[in-house]
């Protein structure tokens, strides 16, 4: 970064904040050892972005704990995905991610129950359309999202991975089934570090849109490095590709 024209940091700033990555880019200059080393404008965007960013997670800290409240009657799994996941689980694409959102995991047999529960804590469904209702819930794999009519937090409640209509199906079961307790008394999973890794290629792969697909490089890149010391890691993760049906994915 130290090689970068002064004229030039106006283009990666605005790149990066638009890649969710600029809170990432300080820390890496920090851990560089460089960070006092950067021109005065662009040292305090990324201060900023690495401020607004520890402030989104500990709301989003604060969010889990109402989830949690909210569905401890449920009597069924309740799996964190994505960020909220690496956040509460300390794996390291946490560090310096942004949140737009809580996506939540849970069996579709308790999917109505998980409903009702967040309802009646006071979340609302954001798309209340005929045709928007029927999309979400005949067709993909997730609830409409919820929104909190107080907070204003943004919760996507997902029963599997994939859509009911795409060409891949996922075992969902099998997913929740592997999931790791997060310690304490929380009531809260993750999924199993493979299953994770997979999860954020199908989702790199297969979102629709792509505004943040480089800052989900970058989560896949920071898993790699930290799961791959793990003894017998890359043949585990390539045999529960073939288990889940993922190959594709993967080689990709």
């Amino acid at each position: 970064m130290l090689q970068i024209a002064s004229a030039d940091w106006d283009l990666l700033v605005r790149q990066a904040r638009h890649a969710g990555l600029l809170a990432r880019l300080n820390l890496r200059a920090e851990e560089l050892g460089i960070a006092e080393s950067l021109p005065e404008a662009a040292r305090a965007h990324l201060v900023s972005a690495d401020l607004h960013a520890r402030a989104q997670a500990d709301e989003a800290r604060r969010e889990i704990r109402h989830i949690h409240n909210a569905l401890a009657e449920l009597g069924a799994p309740v799996i964190l995905l994505k960020g909220a996941a690496y956040l509460m689980a300390g794996h390291s694409p946490a560090a310096g991610r942004t949140f737009s959102d809580v996506d939540i995991l849970v069996p579709k047999a308790a999917l109505a129950r998980a409903e009702s529960a967040l309802l009646f804590h006071g979340w609302v469904t954001t798309h209340r359309s005929a045709y928007d209702q029927r999309y979400y819930r005949e067709w993909m794999h997730e609830l409409p999202p919820l929104e909190h009519m107080r907070r204003g937090t943004v919760l996507d409640v997902h029963h599997n991975i994939l859509p009911e209509v795409a060409r891949q199906r996922v075992p969902a079961d099998k997913l929740i089934a592997a999931s790791i307790s997060l310690p304490g008394d929380t009531g809260l999973g993750v999924l199993a570090p493979e299953d994770m890794l997979l999860h954020s290629m199908v989702h790199l792969l297969h979102n629709e849109e792509m505004g943040r697909g480089l800052r989900d490089l970058s989560d896949l890149d920071l898993m790699l490095r930290e799961f791959c010391g793990r003894p017998d890691f890359w043949e585990r993760l390539t045999t529960r590709t073939r288990e889940l049906g993922l190959e594709r994915v993967l080689y990709y």
